[in-house]
């Protein structure tokens, strides 16, 4: 808890463009003023988070933190719980979709066990932060203890610690779990004060049949445990998941560094909720990368007010958004420092009306 209370205690406020000069230096370069949309934007938030026009990206790193469900067991999901260490597996062999498209934008992805349920070997790309054996089932009591959960968010909070060292300039957010669209959809529920049903999707894939029985499942886990939505680590216990914590730490510690955060999609944003309702402060540094095809997760970044770069459609995880959004932003970093102004390019400036 000590290193949960100190990360809180020293996030700072992020003031956007707080000096004008971000904007001033978008309107000197040679383009109609506002003409690049949200890459300005992009440039400005990260920018600002920096504290600094004379920003770049060099070091960009994606998580992916993996963890099993113990409410898998109640036939919530349309995959078997074992292929979360199968894809933890094809994660670190680099033949997942995380791997193909953070080659794409020269990303590293550090693949974290935040507790999946069984033992996986120390090696390289992989991270061993195991709080668990998977957590409970959510559907019969709390999926963890309250001290598991904040082991949880620390865990997160440490992987950037361990990093920072190395470099890190901008985060990416991914998510590998079996069953963890249930969990989201709980936390979803109860933050949100809102609807089981209207919360709730197919995850995976599922039929209409199993649909209704992973609403009534999330309905009774919430019925059974009662979270606070006034506490958020008493929600994340009762009806969330290791994974979710890991990425509210790290969202959490991105924010203590001043690291920009580009989230994923519905359980890399349930994390960020976490992380929000612990610390609002959090919420400028965060970037949504795009709406999943989880109809649970416009919700979400509504409840954040964010509005996602893109919609794809998508609806994978593993932090795949998070690697197209983090494309964007340092497209719109590179534009800021890299075109030239009127006065460089010898064009002649708009006239003023």
């Amino acid at each position: 808890m000590k290193l949960l209370k100190y990360t809180v205690d020293h996030i700072e406020e992020v003031l956007i463009d707080a000096r004008g000069d971000i904007e001033a230096r978008f309107n000197a370069l040679a383009i109609p003023r506002g003409s690049l949309g949200r890459l300005e934007e992009l440039a400005t938030v990260y920018a600002s988070i920096k504290g600094t026009t004379s920003c770049t990206i060099r070091h960009k790193k994606i998580f992916t933190m993996a963890g099993d469900h113990g409410v898998a067991e109640e036939g919530v999901s349309a995959f078997p719980q074992q292929v979360t260490r199968q894809m933890v597996l094809n994660f670190i062999e680099g033949g997942a979709a995380i791997s193909v498209l953070a080659r794409h934008i020269g990303a590293k992805v550090i693949v974290v066990d935040c507790g999946v349920a069984s033992y996986l070997e120390p090696q390289p790309g992989l991270k061993i932060k195991k709080i668990g054996l998977g957590t409970k089932n959510m559907a019969a009591g709390p999926a963890m203890s309250r001290e598991d959960a904040v082991r949880s968010i620390e865990a997160g909070i440490e992987l950037i610690e361990e990093e920072f060292e190395k470099g890190i300039d901008i985060i990416g957010t991914g998510d590998m779990g079996i069953a963890n669209t249930t969990p989201s959809s709980a936390l979803l529920s109860v933050l949100g004060r809102m609807d089981i049903v209207s919360v709730t999707g197919r995850g995976a894939g599922l039929d209409e049949e199993s649909l209704q029985k992973k609403i009534a499942v999330i309905k009774k886990a919430i019925d059974i445990n009662q979270p606070d939505p006034h506490d958020p680590i008493d929600v994340l216990a009762k009806v969330g998941g290791y994974e979710i914590g890991g990425i509210a730490g790290l969202c959490l510690g991105a924010a203590r560094y001043r690291i920009p955060v580009v989230l994923d999609g519905f359980i890399s944003t349930a994390g960020a909720l976490i992380a929000h309702a612990i610390e609002p402060k959090v919420n400028k540094y965060l970037i949504a990368s795009h709406v999943s095809a989880e109809k649970g997760h416009r919700m979400m970044l509504k409840l954040l007010n964010k509005i996602p770069l893109l919609d794809l459609n998508m609806r994978l995880g593993e932090g795949t958004g998070a690697a197209l959004g983090i494309n964007l932003v340092e497209a719109g970093v590179k534009l800021l420092h890299e075109m030239a102004t009127f006065q460089d390019a010898g064009v002649s400036e708009p006239r003023l009306e």
